[in-house]
């Protein structure tokens, strides 16, 4: 996955069954805690009896309304499974193909049966690995179904927007991050390395491997040094030093000693004019890894990754080991998802349009697409006399900054053009085959795209995916189906709660276009400074305020917040509820809002935007995420950006000794 492409929802949840609590207001007043005051702490105040009362479930690492959401979207997807299942389906069709996929991956009982055997031809393709060229070749052969050593990934040109390259990333590890391999001294992840170990050495005896424990070893050995060669999480998020072009050869010259052409023929890539090197220093560094390592290592981490990627498709003891490791050790749940909602997770990424195709049909009306469309309108009306208002900008910038939310594309619901499935082999009974063809179908469907012309109609995510993005070098937002829907949004909620809820999520999908590293690229998707050097200065030292303030944010005992880290979603969050707040008093038309549920307009909009971040997680959970995530914790993010916001302040008239109180001449603003 292109380490810089989308800047996502991820954590922006929403409240509960919220609406069905409350069809009043929308808000669910249930939830609320009375003796905790909103001037003290906001996302308490509408969440804190929804905390005490609610547990995780035990196959879930963290639990709110995003979660319920999503599995509200899975049983959909199963139905229209299920509804097709329960019709003969012309033989090679989408629908058919959807139907023997799902159950195929359903039926754990024949995988079972079925043993290693499946996989005993991969295992001997690793044992006839002869040189590092043929190395090479594996891992481009095993693009897309194999976590491998570098991740290719196709994406429009930093620079030249309008043409596809691809682009190399750092890859190769099997815990989350380099933290977990480097930081030795935290007792924390020294817990999840050895989880790993433990994991590494049962894929090893079910590979059939001598002396489990030693091969275990020597593959943490080899990921560590691997790990040594990884960029840190805020190096990846400057676009400037990711966006590193070159041709096939040069990359070869830099970075001798894995054979790049080779890795890149097998992968299927066409002959490439271009490519961009996202981590120049890791490849190198990891070319000379590969030159100096022995095979035998090379082949021993080839198979245990493999048995890592597929897992799922496998026998009881692997599918056991990797959730010991994965969903608990690593995420905290006790017990595994239901299989059925695996299997949909599995049809969703194999065959994600097609039934998207059908989820549309069935869940999202026409009219909920107009809505949507109308509530857009009215937040990009909101965004652009904002930044025509703002007093740190000069004109010029400020002109600038118009140019490119004029530009703005929005893409609600599903795509225009739906991908086509013919090329796709799917075998009724075949878990782990169609798993393979499947990944590798999806993977040369990208690598066509290299070197040739971006198509502006395509969706990142499915229309059944629960989330939404902004992507810098379309200038889009992309609000999918499925997050279209109560409790997110309703056509029967209050105003004030819909535009402090889904206004927000619009606000801050706005809004990245316009964060640190957003604010980079051109109306036209282009990575270019488009600022003067004086407004750019004054920008980021409002970011790094914004930065000093979620680094004091401590959610486990001795781990803080990386304010640099989450910075992004920090100032999407911030202007995000600004704008929604503007564009919420506009629809008043002047009119004071009626006073619902016992609580003004304003003040059900600060608490809709509260519930929004509705969320309990599991400390193992949180751990991955405060390394890795550019999002802070749901809390931090609810409150963090209605401290700085005047309109809290003035709806709940804070006062000097209120926990939330922040003096006006220090409150952040930016958009």
């Amino acid at each position: 996955m292109n380490v810089f492409r989308l800047s996502t929802l991820s954590l922006m949840l929403l409240g509960g069954a919220a609406l069905a609590a409350a069809p009043r207001s929308g808000l669910d007043l249930t939830g609320f805690d009375r003796a905790v005051r909103p001037q003290d702490d906001l996302f308490r105040a509408a969440n804190g009896h929804w905390l005490a009362t609610t547990g995780i479930p035990a196959d879930k690492p963290n639990y709110g309304s995003f979660i319920e959401l999503a599995d509200l979207s899975d049983k959909r997807v199963r139905e229209v499974v299920e509804s097709l299942a329960a019709t003969p389906q012309k033989a090679g069709s989408a629908a058919q193909k959807i139907v023997d996929f799902y159950a195929a991956h359903l039926d754990m009982a024949a995988i079972d049966q079925a043993g290693m055997a499946p996989l005993k031809p991969l295992l001997e393709g690793v044992d006839a690995i002869a040189s590092r060229e043929q190395f090479a070749a594996w891992l481009g052969a095993r693009a897309g179904q194999v976590a491998g050593l570098v991740d290719l990934d196709v994406d429009a040109d930093f620079k030249q927007p309008g043409i596809n390259r691809l682009l190399v990333h750092q890859a190769g590890l099997g815990l989350p991050n380099r933290d977990y391999y480097l930081k030795t001294d935290d007792a924390r992840m020294a817990k999840a390395r050895a989880a790993y170990l433990a994991y590494l050495e049962t894929l090893a005896r079910e590979a059939g491997l001598a002396d489990p424990a030693a091969a275990a070893g020597r593959v943490m050995a080899l990921e560590r040094r691997i790990a040594e060669l990884h960029w840190d999480q805020v190096a990846n998020r400057d676009p400037v030093k990711l966006y590193n072009p070159m041709t096939p050869a040069e990359l070869a010259a830099k970075a001798p000693g894995l054979d790049w052409q080779g890795l890149l023929k097998a992968a299927g890539m066409p002959a490439l004019q271009r490519l961009s090197v996202s981590q120049p220093s890791f490849c190198i560094g990891l070319a000379r890894l590969v030159g100096e390592t022995p095979l035998d290592e090379l082949r021993l981490y080839a198979k245990l990754r493999m048995l890592d990627s597929l897992a799922g498709v496998l026998p009881g003891p692997v599918r056991d080991a990797s959730f010991a490791f994965h969903g608990t050790a690593l995420s905290g749940a006790t017990t595994e998802r239901p299989r059925w909602q695996k299997a949909v997770a599995g049809v969703n990424g194999a065959l994600g349009e097609a039934v998207g195709q059908v989820y549309v049909q069935r869940y999202f009306p026409a009219a909920d697409k107009a809505r949507m469309l109308t509530l857009v309108g009215n937040l990009m009306s909101a965004y652009k006399d904002s930044i025509g208002t703002l007093t740190w900008m000069t004109p010029a910038t400020q002109a600038a900054a118009q140019e490119k939310l004029s530009k703005y594309m929005v893409k609600i619901g599903y795509p225009e053009t739906w991908r086509n499935y013919s090329g796709l082999e799917v075998r009724a009974g075949d878990a782990l085959g169609n798993t393979l063809r499947a990944g590798r179908f999806g993977w040369l469907y990208q690598a066509a795209k290299a070197d040739q012309p971006v198509d502006r109609r395509e969706w990142l995510m499915t229309p059944q995916t629960v989330n939404a993005y902004y992507n810098p070098m379309m200038n889009e937002i992309v609000f999918p189906a499925a997050i279209l829907q109560p409790p997110f949004y309703s056509s029967q909620a209050d105003d004030a709660v819909n535009y402090g809820a889904i206004g927000a999520i619009i606000g801050h999908e706005i809004s990245h276009g316009f964060d640190d590293e957003g604010s980079q690229f051109d109306g036209d998707g282009a990575l270019r400074n488009w600022w003067t050097e004086a407004d750019r200065k004054a920008f980021d030292a409002i970011g790094a305020r914004l930065v000093a303030q979620y680094d004091a944010y401590e959610p486990i005992p001795g781990k803080h917040v990386n304010g640099q880290l989450t910075l992004g979603e920090n100032i999407a969050d911030l202007s995000g509820l600004q704008i929604a707040y503007k564009a919420y008093l506009r629809s008043l038309g002047g009119k004071p809002a009626p006073v619902i549920d016992g609580y003004s307009g304003e003040q059900r909009f600060f608490l809709g935007w509260s519930q929004a971040w509705r969320e309990k997680s599991r400390e193992q959970r949180l751990l991955r995420l405060l390394t890795a995530d550019p999002h802070a914790p749901s809390e931090f993010r609810a409150n963090g950006a209605a401290v700085n916001h005047d309109g809290f302040h003035d709806t709940f008239k804070t006062q000097p000794g209120d926990k939330m109180f922040k003096p006006a001449a220090e409150r952040i603003r930016i958009w």
